[in-house]
């Protein structure tokens, strides 16, 4: 079983929960936080999980 810690967020489209498995590219934005793109195993978008 995963821990909530485990994943990456939510799919702001379809609402799946996203694992680190999904995740394409890590970056920094300008306000020095992370920010990720993943590609969603439901619905196939590229998405910034919530």
């Amino acid at each position: 079983m995963m821990s909530d810690d485990s994943r990456l967020g939510v799919c702001p489209n379809c609402g799946h929960d996203t694992q680190p498995i999904d995740e394409l590219i890590t970056y920094e934005r300008s306000d020095s936080t992370i920010g990720v793109f993943a590609e969603c195993p439901a619905c196939g978008e590229i998405i910034d999980p919530e």
